[in-house]
């Protein structure tokens, strides 16, 4: 009997490291990543301070694509009516969220938006002009353009504006959703003609510019909620896990735990009753 018992065990614990594998194995085919999802640790992403459905929030677990294998879309493209991608959206907002290293440096990875991007052009006198996809700037020495991107300012609004940008090089003009802590504090704020040692910082705590392409480690695709959370927790970094994220998630232990309970109950008690 102890045989046996010892048999069952470890052919349900092969079981259970296939399907692991397996899983894993069908992601990192999905996505051309491994790992193929991440764990959000930061409240940049978060929409509310609860966290929401269909946003980036702390404890998330969101699946990572390969960017060779996607078309980046932009905020400002997703918004312009005559681009084909007119109306996209993901995690809660226009346009695609990016996973990139801060100046190509090896710190954290950023989880952000891509608002816009600004593509260099060479001209024959050496000049350098600067397109930007998805509006009508084609051509411009500096990059100045108000976006439909709300900002809450002293009670008030207005929106986004980009103020005689003049990037580095070709790349993309970054963010995080939190209106708190992000949104128009954007990543290269140097754009919106404030001072770089505001914005954000690599490394070497030197400014953030526009994000080049070899610079995107992924881009982000669909989310698991609130899974994330037992990482954070064990690694010492949950500190930006809201309450209710914490609530969720041992509602789902609860049910996952609970849920074989009851049937196996169900299921002895049908064979006690047939047996009777």
């Amino acid at each position: 009997m102890l045989s046996d018992a010892i048999k069952l065990y470890f052919r349900e614990a092969f079981l259970a490291i296939g399907l692991v594998f397996l899983l894993l194995g069908s992601m990192w085919l999905a996505t051309g990543m491994f790992p193929p999802m991440v764990v959000v640790e930061s409240g940049s992403m978060k929409h509310t301070d609860d966290g929401s459905l269909g946003a980036i929030d702390p404890g998330d677990l969101v699946l990572v694509m390969n960017p060779e294998r996607v078309d980046i879309i932009t905020y400002v493209e997703a918004l312009e009516e005559s681009n084909p991608n007119y109306g996209y959206e993901m995690h809660g907002m226009y346009g695609d969220v990016i996973i990139y290293q801060k100046n190509g440096g090896s710190d954290t990875p950023v989880i952000h938006r891509a608002i816009l991007k600004a593509v260099l052009n060479s001209t024959s006198n050496g000049q350098k002009t600067w397109d930007v996809p998805g509006t009508n700037l084609v051509n411009v020495s500096s990059i100045n353009l108000v976006l439909d991107y709300p900002c809450s300012y002293h009670g008030g609004s207005y929106n986004l504006e980009i103020i005689d940008w003049i990037p580095n090089h070709s790349g993309y003009l970054t963010t995080g959703d939190n209106p708190d802590t992000n949104g128009c504090k954007i990543d290269q704020i140097v754009a919106t003609g404030q001072d770089a040692r505001n914005g954000l910082k690599d490394e070497n705590n030197q400014p953030v510019t526009a994000v080049k392409d070899d610079w995107i480690i992924g881009v982000a695709s669909s989310e698991i909620p609130w899974v994330g959370s037992i990482k954070l927790f064990f690694s010492g970094t949950s500190s930006f896990v809201s309450t209710q994220t914490w609530s969720n998630l041992m509602t789902i232990i609860a049910v996952v735990v609970i849920v074989p309970m009851v049937f196996d109950l169900l299921s002895n008690q049908n064979k006690n009753d047939e047996e009777e």
